[in-house]
């Protein structure tokens, strides 16, 4: 496993188990079977439902709490200071654990204007040293500014939607000013187009490996974080083992130049589902 260094100097797996669309009985063997495999980040949220799923995979696990990076996320219905104070505790009782070590905002809901105020209590939280970690997801560069100007901690992450057809390249560019590290979820496309890709394919057959595992190789060659997620198990073996080969600088210039800014998920300028 590859690490990053987050800003506030906490150590993150570069590559972690993502369980979106995963029901929360599913989440379980999931999990467990990624903690075999090797992963020692799992990505869930309040709104997945299966955060009571996750916390029964570690336990039933066996892996020492201090080994594992735990990431959830307050929803959009629980804005505000002190919502965010009870949302994070109840995800923290469903996961049955003493601290997260990432807490991320979800969405900024710009409509509802609270993201700041729920940020703050996200700052108290981690001041508290009950999350190691505060962050956010789908934040454009407009909403980061405002955080970076009106609060004290800045984000360790900025979860977003990325994969070769939608690279992100100005946000992550803004991001690495601030020593904010981009973590991708969506980074299969969501098992669309970009598998299929015949550059991609290409890239895979000269290496000896899948379509999915070039596509993710190259997101841990640009720096970034990313979540795959998957509940077959041969998948998510698969989707682990791109730490044996490396991409040219070819190959990298090939995959830069697929970028299409086709992006498949919401618009988070737009997003404001509670």
């Amino acid at each position: 496993m590859d690490y990053i260094t987050l800003n506030n100097g906490l150590k993150m797996p570069q590559l972690g188990f993502g369980v979106w669309q995963v029901s929360d009985e599913q989440a379980t063997p999931a999990v467990k079977k990624a903690l075999e495999v090797g992963y020692r980040s799992i990505d869930t949220a309040m709104i997945y439902g299966n955060e009571k799923g996750v916390g029964r995979a570690i336990k039933e696990s066996n892996v020492p709490r201090e080994e594992l990076f735990i990431t959830t996320k307050v929803w959009n219905a629980d804005h505000g200071y002190e919502n965010t104070l009870k949302a994070f505790d109840a995800s923290l009782e469903r996961l049955g654990l003493d601290y997260i070590d990432l807490y991320l905002i979800h969405w900024p809901t710009p409509k509802y204007d609270q993201y700041v105020d729920t940020y703050k209590a996200m700052e108290k939280i981690y001041k508290d040293g009950r999350a190691k970690a505060i962050g956010v997801c789908n934040f454009d560069i407009e909403h980061l500014e405002r955080l970076l100007n009106e609060c004290e901690v800045v984000p360790v992450v900025n979860q977003v939607e990325r994969h070769p057809y939608f690279q992100q390249r100005e946000l992550q560019d803004f991001c690495e000013k601030h020593h904010i590290i981009i973590e991708a979820y969506s980074p299969l496309m969501n098992g669309k187009d970009v598998l299929n890709d015949s550059v991609v394919k290409e890239i895979a057959k000269a290496h000896g490996k899948t379509a999915a595992q070039v596509i993710l190789r190259w997101h841990l060659q640009t720096g970034v974080i990313t979540i795959p997620k998957s509940v077959t198990p041969s998948r998510i073996e698969e989707n682990f083992d791109v730490f044996d080969f490396e991409l040219t600088a070819e190959d990298m210039e090939k995959m830069t130049a697929l970028d299409r800014n086709l992006r498949i998920g919401a618009v988070p300028s737009e997003f404001n589902k509670r």
